[in-house]
């Protein structure tokens, strides 16, 4: 390594040299100072100790983390993500040693050799002992950092390797989607990988030049073989950045310069060409640095680097943006249609809205007391109780404990006494820091208080006898109600952030039993065995918990359960996956499971319009479901033909399942997730609009329509519902979003997304006519707020010392029209109990606030509902018997279904008038 600094050592060294090695250490001793023989050593041993112990705590995360993959059974999942990403670093840290080191070696070798000064002997010793050790030391860093680099990106590698076919292209260059989507990110990745390693190396290889020229007070002299090696460099970045102007072709489907997002005719009349202008021109550029070099020209090489930039300048941006300028801009819908068309295309095949099946909806005034009276499952489940005012209500009713907590309210459907309901329902989960301070101690918090117990739950339009409150169907510790709940412990659940130790020897606090508790031991499979002394040892470690090692609690059955919430949990096993915000809770005979939605995205789908966050393509491809009690993770598939799952289940074969295996009770419980039908919604406000100059001038822009939530006016958020589909013969469980025109208050139309069975993910658009006003929710809200019964009725609670809280506003759809509802919640202004005070229903003209729905629709509908009273003839008309008799029949059933209707008893009324139109149907046939 002497070379390195362009010298040779001679013999004859001068006494200064012997001074300078007992200064600086060497074979000598420092003036005045005793031998220091074994302080290399020690330093050896200490950096080995070091070494150990970083590469002992690395080992120690990674054999925990395939302990808590094996009891989960996916440990074939970690080990595929482990392995990829250590070969990666592996390949990336060898790589660029060898490529760093190889050039620093070449340069030393290349870089001129005499005498060097006589002031410059002393340091040979001391020069090539540091030469060496910053080589290797330098060497060692970079070639980490980019090991590093590298591992971080093993999706990129697994997708390009494991890549599925799209089965559709691109418009504009023919290449199938999974091009972009798979292979430019890996090709970019390496490209940028490479372009930075040889940077970094030509950095390094012209300082050992500097240093070796100035050792020895030389003037660069022009050598070729120094030349040639410089050029060789700066021709491979050369190439890598040509490589980025081909690239940059196929990213022109991504370009945001025309009217729509994706290549434009600027793009593909210009761009395009000045891409492959600027790619042979930097391939010349690099070709004409070496010539420049090697023939000693240098100012050919600054001449051709100016003619690049200004190239680059002017072919690459100047003259495409002239085109746009003054071509395309005075005459863009002409020139952009066919551009805009390609973008309309893939952002509803990206956003899934070409399943979105549309049809009109005569969208009546209002419906008739008829359509109410053949509606009663829709009614008995119009959600009246709002979610925010209810999770406040559960918390105060039915935590039962100071150390409980309702964290969210999950809607879903069961069948309860026969009937399909509509219920709300939360997971009562353990707050252990609301445990007193004196009982914040380790045995408490990790070996005692180890998990929730059970759920509330109420149907959504209920009142309980008291009035005012939720109608609870499960209730209470133990949980009692409609539905047995056999295994009610939540150990992994919305709010189980932290780990516990079970089967030790502290009983666990179950539930509260009065003014004692009951206690159990859990019998699950979660968690990683830590029965014997390396497991615990392992675990205290991973955790800096000492207290996991000396406690004498610990037997060996003892299980530590960690990752417990739900969503960590799934994360942390399919980290390609995105989640969906809310899990939610269900019941599976007796038993609690959570389930979480879980998307494949993109940001790589060609001529697709970004949402907000940048992704262009997404689908909701597998469901997570988690045993709440045991912790098991179970992956199902729901979109089989999805190309970037498939990639995955390429990647990972042992990890998704098939819907068929899901049990049948479950899936009776998926539901449409709220994330997914809100991003579709938004994007399709604007590309239901099909047509490429409607699209471009935005005639027909659809929005969200506003309601009141409180005092406060905001977005109305999709909802669930119960009700039958018009040309459907029963009710159905959906997901739902009114629309308004854009700027405008009228309703439009809705969005519907199937839930149940077979329909499962079906996407319905229901269009109102154009051509007369239909109340949208922002109408209803101002005519609630000028019904002067209404207003004076809430203006008095709000003066009493009491909030008021208005909920959502949802739309039904009943019949050929449309019955808005609203409830009215009062709460205490010192944050008392919220209690569900009057419902507000309005149709057609009408509104009516009243304390109960039926007796709303009654207000509304209870002058007849536009059904006409049979007409009795006079008593001088001759009329035969039986058809007199059909006559006092049928005012029999009329007078009956009024008086159901004053009684608000809709069941009845519907029974009655069944009756009476098939009496009059007998009273026709008898009059013909």
């Amino acid at each position: 390594m002497t070379r390195l600094w362009g010298v040779e050592r001679r013999s004859g060294v001068s006494q200064l040299q012997s001074d300078f090695e007992r200064w600086f250490g060497g074979s000598g001793r420092a003036r005045g100072s005793q031998p220091r023989r074994g302080s290399g050593k020690w330093l050896v041993v200490v950096a080995v100790v070091l070494a150990l112990i970083a590469i002992a705590s690395v080992g120690k995360g990674i054999y925990a983390e395939w302990l808590w993959f094996g009891t989960l059974g996916f440990q074939s999942v970690y080990t595929k993500i482990l392995g990829t990403r250590v070969l990666l670093f592996v390949v990336a840290f060898l790589v660029f040693a060898a490529l760093f080191a190889g050039n620093i070696i070449l340069a030393s070798r290349l870089s001129p050799r005499g005498k060097a000064s006589d002031a410059a002997q002393p340091l040979l010793p001391f020069l090539k002992r540091v030469s060496k050790a910053a080589v290797i030391a330098v060497t060692t860093f970079f070639s980490l950092m980019f090991g590093l680099a590298a591992q971080v990106s093993w999706e990129t590698v697994l997708r390009f390797t494991n890549g599925q076919p799209f089965g559709s292209t691109d418009p504009v260059f023919f290449r199938d989607v999974g091009f972009y989507v798979f292979t430019l990110p890996f090709l970019s990745f390496v490209r940028s990988w490479l372009l930075t390693a040889i940077i970094f190396s030509l950095i390094a290889t012209v300082v050992v030049y500097v240093v070796s020229y100035s050792t020895q007070r030389k003037t660069f002299d022009n050598a070729r073989p120094v030349l040639v090696h410089i050029g060789s460099l700066i021709i491979a970045i050369a190439a890598l950045a040509a490589m980025s102007y081909w690239m940059g072709i196929w990213e022109l489907v991504f370009s945001p310069r025309g009217a729509v997002v994706g290549a434009g005719y600027t793009d593909m009349t210009t761009q395009v060409p000045a891409q492959w202008i600027l790619l042979f021109a930097t391939l010349l550029l690099g070709v004409l640095v070496l010539v420049a070099l090697v023939r000693r020209r240098v100012r050919w090489a600054g001449y051709g680097v100016g003619l690049w930039i200004v190239l680059g300048i002017v072919v690459g941006q100047i003259v495409p943006g002239l085109v746009q300028r003054l071509q395309v801009e005075p005459n863009e819908l002409e020139l952009e249609t066919p551009y805009i068309e390609y973008n309309i295309a893939a952002t509803r095949e990206a956003f899934g809205l070409t399943r979105i099946v549309e049809q009109d909806y005569p969208a009546q005034p209002m419906p008739s007391a008829a359509d109410i009276a053949n509606s009663q499952l829709t009614i008995k489940n119009i959600r009246l109780w709002d979610h925010r005012p209810l999770l406040d209500t559960y918390n105060q009713i039915q935590t039962i404990r100071t150390y409980y907590d309702f964290l969210d309210i999950d809607i879903d459907r069961y069948t309860i006494d026969g009937e399909y309901r509509q219920v709300m329902l939360a997971a009562r989960e353990l707050s252990k820091e609301k445990l007193p301070s004196v009982a914040q101690t380790w045995l408490n918090k990790t070996l005692q208080y180890t998990h929730g117990y059970g759920i509330a739950m109420s149907p959504v339009n209920e009142v309980s006898r008291e009035g005012g409150l939720p109608n609870l169907w499960l209730q209470d510790i133990p949980t009692i109600g409609k539905i047995p709940l056999t295994r009610p412990e939540i150990y992994y659940g919305e709010k189980t952030r932290d780990y516990v130790i079970t089967g030790t020897n502290t009983e666990e606090f179950d539930y509260p039993v009065g003014n004692a508790n009951a206690w159990t031991k859990y019998q699950g499979t979660g968690g990683v065995p830590i029965g014997n002394f390396f497991r615990r040892a392992l675990y205290a470690w991973e955790f800096s918990d000492f207290n996991i090692l000396i406690s004498t609690q610990m037997t060996t059955d003892s299980r530590i359960l960690y990752h417990r919430q739900v969503k960590e949990r799934v994360n942390r096993i399919a980290p390609f996956l995105s989640l969906d915000t809310d899990p939610y809770v269900a019941i599976l005979d007796g038993r609690l499971l959570w389930i979480v939605d879980c998307y494949t995205t993109s940001t790589r789908y060609p001529y697709s319009e970004p949402y907000n966050n940048g992704v262009n393509y997404i689908r909701n491809s597998v469901k997570a479901v988690i045993d709440a009690y045991n912790g098991t993770v179970d992956f199902y598939v729901t979109e089989p033909d999805d190309p970037i799952l498939q990639t995955y289940a390429a990647i990972f074969p042992d990890m998704f399942q098939p819907m068929d295996a899901m049990p049948e009770g479950l899936r009776a419980h998926l539901r449409y997730p709220v994330d997914m039908f809100d991003i579709q919604a938004s994007v399709y406000r604007t590309y239901h609009m099909q047509n490429a100059r409607v699209f471009y001038n935005k005639e027909d822009l659809w929005a969200v329509p506003l309601e009141f939530y409180a005092d406060r006016e905001q977005p109305i958020q999709p909802y669930y519902i119960i009700m039958r589909l018009p040309d459907e013969t029963k009710e159905e469980f959906l997901l739902m979003l009114p629309f308004t025109p854009n700027n405008r208050n009228n309703a439009i139309g809705w969005l519907a997304a199937r839930c149940d069975g077979d329909n499962y993910g079906s996407l319905l658009v229901y269009r109102f006519p154009k051509d007369r006003l239909i109340y949208g929710p922002s109408q209803i809200e101002n005519r609630i707020q000028q019904d002067t019964t209404i207003t004076e009725q809430l203006a008095l609670w709000s003066r009493g010392g009491s909030q008021v809280i208005r909920g959502n506003l949802l739309v039904i759809p009943v019949a050929d029209s449309t019955l808005y509802v609203e409830g009215v919640f009062l709460q205490a202004d010192a944050g008392g109990l919220p209690e569900l005070k009057r419902v507000i229903v309005a149709a057609g003209d009408e509104i009516a606030m009243r304390e109960t729905l039926d007796e709303a629709l009654t207000a509304i509908f209870g002058t007849g509902g536009g059904v006409t009273p049979p007409v009795t003839p006079p008593p001088d008309t001759e009329v035969p018997g039986d058809v007199r008799g059909l006559i006092e029949k049928a005012q029999g059933h009329f007078d009956r279904a009024q008086e159901y209707l004053r009684q608000g008893d809709w069941a009845g009324y519907g029974t009655e008038l069944a009756a009476l139109e098939q009496t009059l149907a007998e009273l026709a046939r008898a009059t013909q």
